[in-house]
């Protein structure tokens, strides 16, 4: 990579995080080429030249965001073993992005999608580099219980993604029921955990009366 390749980068770099940064720190409505580039400690002309306008960068900075997130925890995703285990993971992953600001940079990206054409889009690209982790998990947790044979994981994995993006946002007008939905879900997989530690016997009737219910 050549010196000027590198610099170039660097700087589309630093206007994707400084575009994070604003849209945390300042909101959707304060978003500007001034406020990203003074954020990013470069000249707002800068923006133009390697974005084409505030909407393409504000889209690129929603995937380079998301893109990142994912793969802080995919390692993690990757050990999940149980459907209650993935639950947790999601509790703690939803703790730790809260505590850094991206509940917020979520609920800012919802905010400004009616209004930034481009934003609409690249924040459904970033849910979708989740559910493709979220669904991938499924489909092998789920393979080895009475469930598998009946779950739809490309569907769960989407209902578990909305789930979690509408406690985010629940999260800021009343963060006790926020709470109190992640505990239910909790104790959704509790009770899959406790069917799986079922025998073989009891594991067969539970299929075959998933089946009937299924027929009916």
């Amino acid at each position: 990579m050549s010196p000027e390749t590198a610099k170039a980068q660097e700087t589309k770099t630093k206007l994707l995080e400084g575009a994070l940064r604003t849209l945390t720190e300042q909101g959707i409505a304060k978003t500007s080429a001034r406020t990203v580039a003074a954020a990013a400690g470069v000249n707002q002309a800068l923006v133009f030249y390697h974005f084409g306008s505030v909407d393409e960068l504000l889209a690129a900075a929603c995937r380079y965001g998301a893109e990142k997130a994912v793969a802080r925890y995919r390692e993690r995703l990757a050990a999940v073993d149980s459907l209650a285990e993935l639950l947790a993971v999601g509790r703690e992953i939803h703790e730790h992005e809260r505590a850094g600001g991206h509940v917020a940079l979520l609920g800012q990206l919802l905010a400004g999608a009616p209004t930034h054409a481009a934003l609409g889009p690249a924040t459904a690209d970033g849910l979708r580099l989740w559910i493709t982790e979220i669904e991938r998990v499924l489909r092998r947790v789920l393979a080895t219980t009475p469930f598998g044979e009946f779950a739809d994981p490309a569907g769960l994995a989407r209902a578990v993604a909305a789930s979690f993006v509408g406690i985010e946002l629940y999260e800021g007008v009343d963060e006790t029921g926020a709470h109190a939905a992640l505990d239910a879900l909790e104790q959704l997989g509790a009770l899959v955990a406790a069917v799986e530690s079922l025998g073989p016997v009891a594991q067969r009737a539970v299929r075959h009366h998933l089946r009937r219910r299924g027929r009916g």
